[in-house]
């Protein structure tokens, strides 16, 4: 796919989820500094994903600029994205979480790999915002576990196979080209499930290999971690679900694709990690190296625990739709003699 290059100019639509009014506050926030970039957007769109009164409130606070819509599909962050892409008008469009805080030039930061015409889609670093002080024995090599940049991610502008949600963009053709979000994958509401971002990207790059997805570092957002995000509980959690979502990409993109990051992550991120902290613990005395070295051994037990439920998980549902499809097929040909 060999778009033209956007060079001189590009509209972009910037695409706000949001599902509870417990972050109202952080909703407002997020919504501002958007409306002081840089470079302005063509239009903010809000998607309420299947909440009324979020949606009542939203019309009623917003300035007539912020579109408010209702996500019109299957409740969940794939739903309200997609509802969101349906009334967009920029020829690019960006996704935004709703308790982030972009940077002031984060929009334009994020549309400068476009000036390249292979470029289908781009993302930035995301900075946790602890609500409270990072637990000390969290490690960074983990930050996707609280949606945000971990430690061995490309630190420099680089093409990577897929982006990560809370701050990434694409081209709107793309959406006509490979499809949309798929409404199975991904989160709903507060469960932790994800990868729905993970699973166009690969979709996409299977369907156009010269194409691109480009990290570019300095296009920055601060992205909230509340407390509850902050508990070793929420992060063997949000690991565990992980597992499950890659088990569903990998049965839909294949486990070559599905996994080739992992792969990296697992063999060279995370064995320096838990070198690290037990080099932080034993020559620097720090005590809570130790901790962070053994989180990434439970966070990666638990993920892939996730992955294997999940992948039995699939292979149960699919025997028994073989099984139900045979009964049919028995009972129409029984019903043909």
């Amino acid at each position: 796919m060999d778009y033209s290059s956007l060079e001189n100019g590009w509209d972009v639509s910037v695409i706000i989820c949001a599902y509870t009014e417990n972050r109202w506050a952080d909703l407002v926030e997020a919504v501002k500094s958007l409306q002081h970039q840089s470079q302005k957007p063509y239009e903010i769109i809000l998607s309420i994903d299947h909440n009324p009164p979020l949606y009542q409130r939203a019309r009623e606070y917003f300035p007539l600029e912020i579109q408010v819509i209702q996500n019109s599909e299957p409740k969940g962050l794939s739903g309200a994205r997609n509802s969101g892409i349906a009334v967009s008008k920029g020829n690019i469009i960006a996704f935004f979480d709703d308790d982030a805080i972009a940077e002031f030039s984060w929009l334009e930061k994020l549309c400068k790999p476009y000036q390249d015409s292979r470029v289908l889609g781009t993302g930035g670093m995301i900075i946790p915002l602890w609500n409270s002080p990072k637990p000390s024995w969290f490690p960074e090599e983990f930050n996707w576990v609280v949606g945000c940049t971990y430690r061995g991610f490309v630190e420099i502008p680089s093409p990577v196979r897929n982006l990560i949600g809370c701050n990434m963009s694409f081209r709107n053709a793309l959406f006509e080209q490979v499809g949309l979000f798929r409404s199975g994958v991904g989160r709903i509401g507060a469960l932790p499930y994800g990868c729905e971002e993970t699973e166009l990207c690969i979709r996409a790059n299977q369907q156009f290999p010269d194409s691109l997805f480009m990290h570019e570092p300095s296009a920055r957002v601060l992205h909230r971690v509340p407390d509850g995000r902050a508990t070793f509980r929420y992060f063997c959690s949000r690991c565990y679900a992980e597992g499950i979502s890659k088990a569903q990409v990998t049965q839909l993109v294949g486990g070559r694709d599905g996994l080739s990051s992992e792969r990296t992550y697992t063999t060279r991120t995370l064995p320096k990690g838990i070198f690290q902290g037990f080099r932080d613990a034993l020559l620097k005395g720090d005590r809570h190296g130790l901790g962070r070295a053994l989180a990434i051994l439970v966070g990666l037990g638990f993920t892939t625990l996730g992955y294997l439920v999940g992948k039995l998980l699939l292979l149960t549902l699919h025997e028994k739709t073989m099984e139900f499809s045979l009964r049919r097929q028995t009972s129409y040909d029984t019903l043909r003699k």
